[in-house]
């Protein structure tokens, strides 16, 4: 482990958008600072996401200077959305969770709509620490996530990746492989290590910041998404399941959750903690 670093960093403005991946990125109590703090919602409120929408894949989110965002995607003209003045919030709906969020402007509804091909709206976290907490279960008082699907950052590792693609070559479709890491929307990639190596983790320090490590991520259909095409197929589900369930879940990579704020740096030495 005296080799882990910090391989790259993956920030999504909007939820189940193309990531960003800048070299740095500040580490907020609720995940990295700008990270999945949009989100699409149907007209019931409920959050849309790749699972039902694999178009999402093809859409970019440029985080502005104000926190606004610029939304832009292969043939259609690019849209700057401010960032909403909390006068009021429409409550969301995600994974069960009730979360107050404020709409984003016409033209933003307008234009992801017009992408997706269906009726769509944008909201924005105005105050993530407060909106809505972690799972109780696996969290301390007080701490809170934004839009993510329930911790605050995501780590995986090229060491696992590399294990998963040399299984998916010799399953019976390794014409599906190799997969790149894009499909499972990481926050943090580190390299350096064994395959599966995170399993064991349970306290880890990028650069110097230090994380708790709360539950293994279990896996769904989105990872099956190529994030260039949006197109889907069977891969890393199948090959997952056949060596890689914990407690009836798929899993691939490791929720964290940040016990100090700080920056994360590209190069920064990873160390484990417990």
């Amino acid at each position: 482990m005296g080799n882990a670093v910090l391989h790259s960093i993956h920030v999504h403005p909007v939820k189940a958008f193309r990531a960003q991946s800048p070299r740095e990125a500040v580490v907020e109590p609720w995940g990295l600072a700008g990270d999945r703090r949009w989100v699409l919602i149907d007209d019931g409120g409920k959050v849309v996401t790749q699972r039902e929408q694999p178009r999402m894949a093809l859409a970019a989110a440029e985080i502005l200077s104000d926190g606004g965002l610029r939304l832009s995607a292969e043939g259609s003209c690019p849209v700057t959305v401010p960032v909403p003045e909390p006068a009021g919030t429409t409550t969301v709906e995600i994974f069960g969770d009730k979360v107050e969020a404020v709409l984003a402007d016409a033209a933003a509804h307008a234009w992801c709509s017009d992408h997706l091909g269906a009726d769509v709206r944008l909201a924005h976290m105005d105050d993530p620490a407060v909106r809505r907490p972690v799972d109780p279960r696996f969290a301390l008082p007080g701490e809170t996530v934004s839009f993510a699907d329930g911790y605050p950052l995501l780590v995986t590792t090229l060491g696992s990746l590399d294990a998963l693609n040399a299984l998916i070559a010799r399953g019976d479709h390794p014409d599906e492989g190799p997969l790149p890491m894009t499909r499972f929307r990481p926050n943090a990639v580190v390299s350096g290590t064994d395959a599966w190596a995170e399993d064991d983790w349970s306290r880890i320090a990028i650069g110097d910041v230090t994380f708790r490590v709360t539950k293994r991520c279990g896996r769904c259909v989105v990872t099956t998404t190529d994030q260039d095409t949006a197109r889907r197929g069977k891969e890393p589900l199948r090959t997952l399941a056949r060596h890689r369930r914990f407690a009836g879940k798929l899993v691939f990579g490791q929720n964290l959750v940040p016990e100090s704020g700080g920056t994360l740096r590209v190069g920064d030495p990873v160390t484990i903690l417990g």
